[in-house]
């Protein structure tokens, strides 16, 4: 028989869920322990909230949030980024990933949680809109270019509906992926960020305003790379021409949408075209 119990992270539980992982995925640094251990247990936002699926000894799947904290119509609210998810093959075809989402969400939910929010693929979405009643708010920008994005930070950041906020301790421990590092450079109006990108041949670039917080124990891009890859979205009164141009459909892996599903009553549905949202605010890279 299939019991549900509540995600851990002790180390013992960390290894069995590298093991699920290595059952469905090709090998990541982001599934070893370590990597795991700074996702679930370090996040300063909160431990992971999620669900595991057992039979007797076996972990048929898995699935987790972790806690973030967000600004939506203008207030900051606690929220839920939606992450990794793994079925056994011996368990697939058995509804087991809804039946956990619906319990992480229903905890989450009794624990105070505004709303869970993602990013899903073209195969995922689908199952995340039908299924789960997310809102499927709008496809990601795709784009690639040199040196500044031409988005007015301190525009998009007044303007978005939608935005990740992100303190000193919470900027220091996103740079901290031990997976892959996010190293910063400052900038005249802001901070500019960058991690390892489309198998280190770019770099995934983004950018915070003036009064963003300098990350505790990042470190400084001495030599930022010029070729960058921008990922997100910004509010359409904050963009203006840059030398950033789109990446074409056909040369994309799989689009990105942005997922959204409000836990309470007072929760709303997001406008397209007022979001910010950036590579730091999901777990790509």
């Amino acid at each position: 028989m299939i019991t549900f119990a509540p995600a851990r992270v002790d180390r013992e539980m960390l290894h069995r869920y590298q093991a699920l992982f290595r059952a469905c995925f090709p090998p990541s640094e982001k599934f070893t322990p370590n990597a795991l251990e700074w996702l679930y247990a370090d996040n300063p936002d909160g431990l992971v909230v999620g669900y595991d699926a057992i039979e007797g000894e076996r972990l048929a799947a898995h699935y987790v949030c972790i806690p973030t904290t967000i600004r939506i119509d203008g207030d900051h609210a606690k929220a839920l980024l939606s992450l990794n998810t793994a079925t056994h093959p011996d368990y697939r075809g058995k509804g087991l990933f809804t039946r956990l989402a619906e319990r992480t969400y229903e905890a989450a939910a009794e624990r105070g949680f505004h709303s869970v929010y993602g990013v899903a693929n073209a195969n995922s979405t689908p199952g995340f809109v039908r299924k789960l009643g997310f809102q499927l708010v709008e496809p990601l920008q795709a784009r690639i270019g040199i040196g500044s994005l031409g988005i007015h930070l301190a525009s998009a950041a007044r303007d978005a509906q939608f935005q990740r906020v992100w303190t000193q301790d919470s900027l220091g421990w996103r740079c901290a992926n031990p997976a892959n590092a996010v190293r910063y450079t400052q900038m005249s109006d802001g901070l500019g960020l960058f991690a390892a990108a489309y198998g280190r041949i770019l770099s995934a670039y983004a950018e915070l305003p003036l009064n963003a917080p300098v990350p505790t124990h990042a470190v400084a891009n001495r030599a930022p790379s010029q070729f960058r890859l921008y990922l997100g979205l910004a509010p359409s009164s904050a963009c203006r021409p840059s030398a950033y141009v789109p990446i074409p459909d056909r040369l994309r892996p799989s689009p990105l949408n942005l997922i959204f599903r409000p836990l309470t009553q007072r929760g709303s549905r997001l406008e397209a075209g007022h979001v910010n949202f950036s590579f730091l605010d999901f777990d790509a890279y």
